[in-house]
């Protein structure tokens, strides 16, 4: 089963954000909680965390895109 990652909340003041990049690899084992991507705001930088134990199976988004809170980055391909 493929599930989706999503960009976190950023907060009220922070309507969207930058992603920075990929931390993993497609095809790359993950843990659930782990970071496998990072985004950027004008005050933070977040990471975002696997939803589950899998393998990364897709990313959605290339460096220097802007994406929303709820945003789909990718997604994990669970056992």
């Amino acid at each position: 089963m493929d599930l989706e990652i999503t960009v976190p909340d950023l907060g009220e003041e922070s309507p969207e954000a930058t992603f920075v990049g990929w931390l993993k690899s497609v095809g790359e084992p993950v843990r659930a909680g782990e970071a496998i991507a990072e985004v950027m705001t004008q005050k933070v930088n977040l990471e975002v965390a696997s939803p589950a134990d899998g393998v990364l199976h897709a990313q959605l988004v290339e460096p220097e895109q802007t994406v929303a809170p709820g945003a789909v980055i990718g997604t994990v391909r669970t056992p």
